[in-house]
């Protein structure tokens, strides 16, 4: 047999052509499959909680790692001297990145301390210890004359379903659902034991003192639905949309972003805590004031870094 040399040149020829052809075909085969799972259309209920993308482990190879003191930096030149007693917390719900200034501080909750009876009540509704079709009937000495909500301005002998009064409680932020929820429906006591339990060690209920470390446990918590169910968490999700008060985290920050939040207001402090999920984000964020001697600067103040976080953290 004679050995040809262009033989050999053949057949190499002809392996780098099979490889050439069989990256060609794998690589086809990887974009038709992006293809569907991109574009195959949905037949899914939408659910205000948002679904884990199926690329998100890829975030971190791709996204710039962000800087906790850049962002605290931009934070402390927004509030400068005008909020004297502040606390700022943001989570990022889909990676580790967090930043902490005063969360351990304690403040008079306001308003803010709702969200423990919200979560308690929930939590029982799903044990079927409380029924939130319950019909309640207000007494006159139930009534909470000051501050805010509707409740106390009806004819005594109204009747309210469990579950709006809690709506009413979230959304009105009403005073008067609150206290028939939290001292008459659940109790404080239980209430108490409940989150303490759940690791909210620096939330007094009795007093109506905690901290942002305490809230944005317990947003995370319902929010992951570590609380109730999907279904009785949606409807939890669904009174911390739209209230009465949205001059704060949701007031500067794009029609699309949806935020779940509860304000706290009193003399001279000013609160606004919840969770942001824009297109490209989810996290917590949590802002606690004290001896505010303007309240309309500090609103305005509490609005541009609510704006500062989602920018920062888009």
């Amino acid at each position: 047999m004679i050995y040809h040399p262009r033989d050999r040149f053949r057949c190499k020829n002809s392996g780098i052509i099979q490889g050439k052809l069989l990256f060609f075909l794998l690589a086809i085969g990887i974009l038709s499959l992006l293809f569907y799972f991109l574009y195959k259309p949905s037949t899914s209920v939408v659910s205000p909680i948002p679904q884990k993308d199926m690329f998100s482990f890829l975030l971190p190879i791709f996204s710039r790692k962000k800087n906790p003191d850049e962002l605290k930096k931009k934070i402390i030149e927004a509030i400068g001297t005008t909020i004297p007693e502040y606390s700022v917390m943001v989570k990022d719900l889909k990676n580790d990145f967090s930043i902490d200034m005063n969360a351990n501080t304690i403040f008079t909750g306001a308003s803010v301390n709702k969200l423990p009876i919200l979560g308690t009540l929930y939590y029982l509704a799903q044990k079927g210890d409380i029924d939130l079709d319950r019909q309640i009937t207000i007494q006159p000495e139930d009534i909470q004359d000051y501050g805010t909500g509707q409740i106390r301005y009806d004819q005594p002998g109204t009747m309210y379903s469990v579950k709006t009064l809690s709506r009413l409680m979230m959304q009105k932020s009403d005073n008067t659902a609150a206290y028939i929820l939290g001292r008459q429906v659940i109790g404080i006591p239980k209430i108490q034991q409940l989150i303490t339990s759940w690791g909210m060690t620096q939330t007094d209920m009795e007093n109506n003192k905690t901290s942002n470390t305490d809230i944005a446990l317990l947003m995370e918590k319902i929010y992951r639905e570590k609380v109730a169910n999907k279904a009785l968490t949606l409807e939890m999700l669904s009174f911390l949309k739209d209230g009465t008060i949205e001059d704060r985290i949701p007031a500067l920050l794009p029609k699309e972003t949806v935020v779940y939040h509860k304000t706290g207001n009193g003399v001279g402090f000013l609160h606004d805590v919840g969770i942001v999920v824009g297109p490209k984000t989810t996290y917590y964020i949590g802002m606690f004031t004290s001896g505010v001697p303007d309240e309309a600067e500090a609103v305005r103040i509490l609005a541009t870094i609510s704006r500062i976080v989602y920018d920062f953290m888009k």
